[in-house]
Protein backbone atom coordinates (compact mmCIF):
# COMPACT_ATOMS: atom_id res chain seq x y z
CA UNK A 1 0.00 0.00 0.00
CA UNK A 2 2.90 2.24 1.09
CA UNK A 3 4.44 2.07 -2.49
CA UNK A 4 1.09 3.03 -4.08
CA UNK A 5 0.37 6.12 -2.62
CA UNK A 6 4.30 7.08 -3.20
CA UNK A 7 3.26 6.25 -6.59
CA UNK A 8 0.62 8.53 -7.00
CA UNK A 9 1.83 11.41 -4.83
CA UNK A 10 4.53 12.18 -7.64
CA UNK A 11 3.42 15.09 -10.19
CA UNK A 12 3.35 13.97 -13.36
CA UNK A 13 6.07 14.86 -16.13
CA UNK A 14 5.29 15.77 -19.70
CA UNK A 15 5.98 13.61 -22.13
CA UNK A 16 9.41 14.96 -23.50
CA UNK A 17 11.75 16.40 -20.82
CA UNK A 18 12.75 19.17 -22.45
CA UNK A 19 8.97 21.03 -23.05
CA UNK A 20 7.05 22.50 -20.26
CA UNK A 21 3.23 22.54 -19.42
CA UNK A 22 0.72 23.94 -17.41
CA UNK A 23 1.99 24.14 -14.03
CA UNK A 24 5.66 22.71 -14.77
CA UNK A 25 6.57 26.06 -15.76
CA UNK A 26 8.28 28.04 -13.17
CA UNK A 27 8.03 31.74 -14.49
CA UNK A 28 6.21 34.66 -12.92
CA UNK A 29 6.35 36.14 -16.23
CA UNK A 30 5.77 34.50 -19.82
CA UNK A 31 5.71 35.85 -23.49
CA UNK A 32 2.55 34.46 -24.96
CA UNK A 33 2.64 33.83 -28.17
CA UNK A 34 0.51 31.96 -30.89
CA UNK A 35 -2.15 32.27 -33.56
CA UNK A 36 -5.47 31.72 -30.76
CA UNK A 37 -4.46 34.77 -29.34
CA UNK A 38 -5.67 38.70 -30.14
CA UNK A 39 -2.33 40.31 -29.30
CA UNK A 40 0.57 37.89 -30.18
CA UNK A 41 4.13 38.83 -28.41
CA UNK A 42 2.60 40.33 -25.42
CA UNK A 43 4.06 39.63 -21.51
CA UNK A 44 1.98 38.50 -19.32
CA UNK A 45 1.40 36.62 -15.42
CA UNK A 46 1.90 32.96 -15.43
CA UNK A 47 -1.16 32.65 -13.73
CA UNK A 48 -3.04 34.75 -16.08
CA UNK A 49 -1.72 32.78 -19.21
CA UNK A 50 -2.72 29.62 -17.28
CA UNK A 51 -5.97 31.27 -16.70
CA UNK A 52 -6.48 31.81 -20.43
CA UNK A 53 -5.25 28.48 -21.36
CA UNK A 54 -7.82 26.74 -19.12
CA UNK A 55 -10.64 28.88 -20.30
CA UNK A 56 -9.73 27.58 -23.94
CA UNK A 57 -9.74 24.14 -22.93
CA UNK A 58 -5.48 24.09 -24.14
CA UNK A 59 -2.38 23.86 -22.61
CA UNK A 60 0.15 26.56 -22.18
CA UNK A 61 3.69 24.74 -23.22
CA UNK A 62 7.05 26.61 -22.78
CA UNK A 63 8.44 26.17 -26.03
CA UNK A 64 11.59 28.80 -25.59
CA UNK A 65 12.83 28.80 -21.89
CA UNK A 66 15.66 30.26 -22.25
CA UNK A 67 14.42 33.97 -23.43
CA UNK A 68 13.96 36.16 -21.10
CA UNK A 69 10.83 35.97 -20.33
CA UNK A 70 10.06 32.72 -21.28
CA UNK A 71 7.89 32.34 -24.43
CA UNK A 72 4.77 30.06 -23.96
CA UNK A 73 2.36 29.41 -26.47
CA UNK A 74 -1.67 28.10 -25.87
CA UNK A 75 -2.02 25.07 -27.61
CA UNK A 76 -2.81 21.56 -27.35
CA UNK A 77 -0.01 19.94 -26.39
CA UNK A 78 -0.48 16.36 -27.84
CA UNK A 79 -1.60 17.74 -31.55
CA UNK A 80 1.73 20.00 -30.51
CA UNK A 81 4.05 16.63 -30.23
CA UNK A 82 2.40 15.40 -33.14
CA UNK A 83 3.14 18.30 -35.46
CA UNK A 84 6.87 18.57 -33.45
CA UNK A 85 7.43 14.88 -35.00
CA UNK A 86 6.35 15.68 -38.03
CA UNK A 87 8.29 18.10 -38.72
CA UNK A 88 11.18 15.91 -37.66
CA UNK A 89 10.53 13.43 -39.67
CA UNK A 90 9.94 15.10 -42.69
CA UNK A 91 13.71 17.28 -42.54
CA UNK A 92 14.58 13.20 -41.95
CA UNK A 93 13.42 12.37 -45.22
CA UNK A 94 14.67 15.50 -47.07
CA UNK A 95 18.60 14.59 -45.70
CA UNK A 96 20.67 12.45 -48.16
CA UNK A 97 22.11 9.82 -47.15
CA UNK A 98 25.40 8.77 -49.31
CA UNK A 99 26.40 5.57 -49.69
CA UNK A 100 29.27 4.37 -50.86
CA UNK A 101 30.33 1.00 -52.49
CA UNK A 102 33.79 -0.47 -52.80
CA UNK A 103 34.87 -1.92 -55.96
CA UNK A 104 38.33 -3.82 -55.62
CA UNK A 105 40.92 -4.30 -58.72
CA UNK A 106 44.34 -6.33 -58.57
CA UNK A 107 46.79 -4.60 -60.75
CA UNK A 108 46.55 -7.13 -63.58
CA UNK A 109 42.99 -7.18 -63.52
CA UNK A 110 41.73 -9.53 -66.95
CA UNK A 111 39.38 -8.25 -69.58
CA UNK A 112 36.60 -10.71 -67.92
CA UNK A 113 36.79 -9.39 -64.19
CA UNK A 114 37.38 -5.60 -65.53
CA UNK A 115 33.96 -5.88 -67.75
CA UNK A 116 32.02 -7.74 -64.64
CA UNK A 117 33.33 -4.98 -62.60
CA UNK A 118 31.99 -2.20 -64.71
CA UNK A 119 28.56 -3.39 -64.94
CA UNK A 120 28.19 -3.28 -61.10
CA UNK A 121 29.82 0.16 -61.18
CA UNK A 122 27.15 1.46 -63.53
CA UNK A 123 24.44 -0.08 -61.54
CA UNK A 124 25.74 1.48 -58.21
CA UNK A 125 25.65 4.81 -59.90
CA UNK A 126 22.56 4.32 -61.38
CA UNK A 127 20.97 4.03 -57.91
CA UNK A 128 22.49 7.12 -56.66
CA UNK A 129 25.52 5.78 -54.83
CA UNK A 130 28.94 6.92 -54.89
CA UNK A 131 31.78 4.29 -56.10
CA UNK A 132 35.19 3.89 -54.46
CA UNK A 133 37.30 1.98 -57.00
CA UNK A 134 40.76 1.32 -55.82
CA UNK A 135 43.77 -1.70 -56.72
CA UNK A 136 45.20 -3.51 -53.66
CA UNK A 137 48.61 -4.23 -54.02
CA UNK A 138 49.67 -7.17 -52.53
CA UNK A 139 53.84 -8.42 -51.79
CA UNK A 140 56.04 -7.38 -54.84
CA UNK A 141 53.23 -6.38 -57.07
CA UNK A 142 53.58 -2.79 -55.85
CA UNK A 143 55.90 -2.82 -58.72
CA UNK A 144 52.81 -2.72 -61.07
CA UNK A 145 51.66 0.69 -59.73
CA UNK A 146 51.42 1.95 -63.35
CA UNK A 147 49.19 -0.65 -64.16
CA UNK A 148 47.03 -0.12 -61.48
CA UNK A 149 46.60 3.83 -62.29
CA UNK A 150 46.01 2.35 -66.27
CA UNK A 151 43.30 0.06 -65.21
CA UNK A 152 41.78 3.33 -62.57
CA UNK A 153 41.72 5.26 -65.30
CA UNK A 154 40.60 3.05 -67.64
CA UNK A 155 37.95 2.16 -65.54
CA UNK A 156 36.71 6.68 -65.43
CA UNK A 157 36.74 6.95 -68.66
CA UNK A 158 34.44 4.09 -69.12
CA UNK A 159 32.24 5.07 -66.59
CA UNK A 160 32.40 8.76 -68.62
CA UNK A 161 28.58 9.02 -69.31
CA UNK A 162 27.01 7.51 -65.63
CA UNK A 163 29.80 9.33 -63.55
CA UNK A 164 32.28 12.15 -62.78
CA UNK A 165 35.61 11.96 -61.16
CA UNK A 166 35.76 13.40 -57.82
CA UNK A 167 39.00 12.25 -57.05
CA UNK A 168 42.07 11.10 -59.35
CA UNK A 169 43.92 7.48 -58.61
CA UNK A 170 45.99 8.62 -55.50
CA UNK A 171 48.41 5.72 -53.81
CA UNK A 172 47.65 5.16 -50.28
CA UNK A 173 49.78 2.57 -48.53
CA UNK A 174 49.19 -0.53 -50.29
CA UNK A 175 45.87 1.14 -52.20
CA UNK A 176 45.26 3.21 -55.01
CA UNK A 177 42.25 4.79 -54.78
CA UNK A 178 40.11 6.38 -56.78
CA UNK A 179 36.16 7.98 -56.14
CA UNK A 180 33.22 8.87 -58.50
CA UNK A 181 30.15 10.26 -57.79
CA UNK A 182 26.92 9.63 -59.89
CA UNK A 183 26.24 12.42 -62.34
CA UNK A 184 22.92 14.27 -62.05
CA UNK A 185 19.54 12.88 -64.15
CA UNK A 186 18.71 14.88 -67.30
CA UNK A 187 14.92 14.97 -67.01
Amino acid sequence: MGYQQQQQSKPQKSATSELKINREIQAKQVRLVGDNIENTNRIVSFFEALKMADVMGLDLVEISPTADPPVCKIVDYQKYLYQQKKKQKEIKAKSVKVVVKEIRFGPQTDDHDYNFKLKHAINFLNEGAKVKAFVFFRGRSIIYKEQGEILLLRFAQNLEEYAKVDQLPKLEGKRMIMFLSPKPKKK
